[in-house]
């Protein structure tokens, strides 16, 4: 047996040597073609930065819509898809059944669609539109687009027709599917399933919720589970890490997130529950080094959220980032951000990838994961050592029967915390006197506490209702709102907004009533005890946010220093705010709206989308290193998710996900002449 862990981070031999590969490969290659955005994230380190320079603050004010691309036909509803930009095309999904869609970027034009077969397994899915986007490689020189669907099949498509790939994966046992083009990758989990039907319920549910990543040939597929908050019962399957080659859908590896007898890490599951637990799944995008043949892979927690103590122990790769080698499967490092997660403080989104200028160390290549605890967690990216020190400290105990939490958890030093941890009563708000005891006042049924306060349990010794949760699963940052990154200079962009949940947890058999077709057989001691326990925190009297403003901003750290650059405001303070009767007279400031905001670098601006007081849709030009507001327009729609900049036909485009739409933005020049061919 292995010795404990006592460290969050840990390297193999290969990791060891990963310095001197440093100095021995070229340097990280980020997004320099301002008319390409390969990935969801822009490139293979998510940065979403384009160096497209046509719109200026100048002339911003000059932009337009060029284009609307309408899902509706899709069913597409959540808009959380960015577009890829290839060859001279838009790539993308829409709607619950995951179509895939190629779009003209001069016109808006729909140029080709595949749709999957209609599946059970398809229709049972609880992440099915949130597909965030593709994946892209080259066969022979001809491009490729392949997609994970929401029955769990990837699919290789033909990036020029849309025609699934000839020589790709092997025909499907199921009336409609092409003979050619589709792997199931269910038949590679190791669990039994009926192709049609998939796992069984009470085995558990796999399903995808963002793109695979290719890298040098190899296809890794990450995955999804059930929400954890829609939990009542202890089984489930792992999320384990697939790996395919991009010519043949050849099964290539298998990494096992929750590590099996003799496997690095398999102490940290107690009670036997590798055998019959699951999640650690990686929902959100994965982000990959091909110079290093590394894919950095952010996981969410292990059955159920906000009660473990089935599976006590560590629970590692549980709310972790793992570093692979795409080539083998084997792991070059990782680090558990949460002990034993109850939180739901799963890893949110791509971690960024930067090449820094770090004082006194010169050349440093990086990998940032941005979370809902409101802090970065920042590595070289090649050896896993933290870039500051992050420390191990003490946290409360959890009082809920049969829970066993983790006595410490590791805490960054820097960068600082970019919103709230934690809540205390100095926390509440407070612009007048009356508000502030109204606001006391309404949280005294709540246990108010630190970053890992616990969840409590109904008919608790202290008689609260529920625990106050700050951030909350919403935040601090999250899926919504990715950040962005300046490769040039090192500055990461964060949105953030302040979002509590109150946790309450009742009997299993009790909140078994709440969730009809959950997975699993074994009803857990204790669950969440429904979407109104943790939806919102208890509201103010006065119909204001419990606390104090700013709610949400965007912060500006440089990653060079650690240190943060300047945080502001998102949006306008919102009217029902501005105009509440309980504020009049009350020098407000810019509260910020409440939201999380997409937004894209480009090289001459940070660009991002929210609301003025009146809830007019917005579209500001921030000055990088100042963060003032250098122009802003009326925008046609609220934006959510992603936002992406490229070059088209000498032109450069925003493109808005607003909803069932996409929306492109370019200055006047850029749309064809009526009538024109294109």
């Amino acid at each position: 047996m292995q010795a404990p862990i006592t460290r969050r981070f840990s390297l193999t031999f290969g990791s060891a040597i990963a310095a001197v590969l440093l100095v021995l490969s070229p340097g990280f290659t980020f997004a320099q073609n301002p008319e390409e955005w390969l990935t969801l994230g822009g490139d293979f380190a998510h940065t979403r930065y384009s160096p497209a320079d046509e719109i200026t603050a100048e002339n911003f004010k000059d932009l337009e819509v060029a284009w609307e691309w309408d899902g509706a036909s899709f069913h597409a509803v959540s808009g959380r898809s960015t577009p890829s930009m290839i060859d001279g095309k838009l790539f993308t999904v829409a709607g619950n059944k995951r179509y895939v869609i190629a779009i003209d970027p001069k016109t808006g034009d729909t140029l080709w669609t595949y749709k999957e077969p209609d599946t059970p397994r398809g229709a049972y899915s609880m992440r099915a539109d949130y597909g965030k986007g593709v994946a892209f490689g080259r066969i022979d020189g001809k491009l490729v687009i392949y997609i994970v669907s929401p029955g769990f099949f990837l699919t290789a498509l033909d990036g020029d027709t849309g025609v699934p790939l000839e020589g790709f994966g092997k025909p499907v046992p199921i009336d409609g599917f092409p003979q050619t083009g589709v792997v199931d990758l269910m038949a590679d989990l190791g669990h039994p399933y009926d192709p049609y039907e998939g796992i069984p319920l009470e085995t558990g549910y796999i399903t995808s919720s963002s793109p695979p990543i290719v890298v040098n040939g190899t296809i890794i597929v990450g995955n999804s589970a059930e929400q954890g908050y829609h939990q009542s019962r202890i089984e489930n399957v792992p999320g384990d890490i697939l790996a395919y080659d991009a010519r043949t859908g050849a099964f290539k590896w298998k990494f096992n997130v929750i590590p099996k007898p003799g496997e690095y890490g398999h102490e940290t599951w107690e009670n036997d529950a590798w055998e019959w637990t699951g999640d650690v799944s990686s929902w959100a995008p994965m982000s990959a080094d091909p110079e290093n043949n590394i894919v950095y892979i952010p996981t969410n927690s292990a059955t159920i959220d906000y009660y473990g103590g089935f599976r006590p122990g560590d629970n590692l790769y549980g709310a972790a980032l793992i570093a692979l080698d795409t080539r083998t499967g084997e792991r070059v490092w990782h680090f558990q951000m949460v002990k034993h997660e109850v939180w739901n403080f799963d890893n949110p989104t791509a971690p960024v990838l930067l090449d820094l200028n770090m004082p006194g160390r010169g050349r440093v290549p990086a990998v940032a994961q941005i979370t809902k605890q409101a802090w970065v967690y920042a590595f070289d990216r090649l050896t896993g050592e933290p870039l500051w020190p992050i420390v191990d400290r003490p946290v409360p105990a959890s009082i809920v029967p049969g829970e066993v939490l983790s006595p410490t958890q590791p805490h960054v030093t820097k960068p600082a915390a970019y919103d709230m941890q934690g809540i205390t009563i100095d926390d509440l708000a407070d612009f007048t006197p009356e508000i502030r005891r109204q606001a006391i006042e309404a949280m005294a049924d709540y246990q108010m506490g630190p970053l890992f306060n616990p969840p409590i349990h109904a008919g608790n010794d202290t008689g609260k209702f529920a625990a106050m949760n700050c951030p909350g699963g919403s935040g601090g940052s999250n899926i919504t709102a990715p950040a962005v990154a300046d490769p040039v200079s090192g500055i990461l962009y964060v949105s953030s907004h302040k979002a509590c949940f109150a946790l309450r947890l009742i009997p299993g058999e009790e909140a078994d009533l709440l969730y009809p077709n959950t997975t699993g057989a074994t009803l857990s001691q204790w669950a969440n005890a429904g979407p109104g326990a943790t939806a919102r925190p208890p509201r103010h009297p006065a119909g204001i946010p419990i606390w104090k403003p700013p709610y949400s901003r965007i912060t500006a750290i440089d990653m060079n220093t650690g240190e943060h650059l300047w945080m502001i405001p998102t949006g306008e303070t919102p009217d029902r705010i501005k105009n509440n009767p309980a504020l009049a007279g009350v020098d407000l400031g810019n509260t910020g709206t409440g939201a999380l905001v997409p937004m894209v670098t480009t090289a001459n601006m940070l660009v991002y989308s929210d609301q003025r007081s009146d809830g007019t849709p917005m579209l500001y030009a921030i000055d990088k290193q100042s963060g003032e507001i250098m122009s802003e327009i009326e925008a046609p729609a609220r934006s959510s998710y992603g936002m992406s900049s490229w070059v088209h036909d000498g032109h450069q485009y925003i493109m808005l996900q607003t909803g069932s739409k996409l929306t492109a933005m370019a200055l006047p020049g850029a749309k064809p002449a009526a009538g024109a061919a294109h």
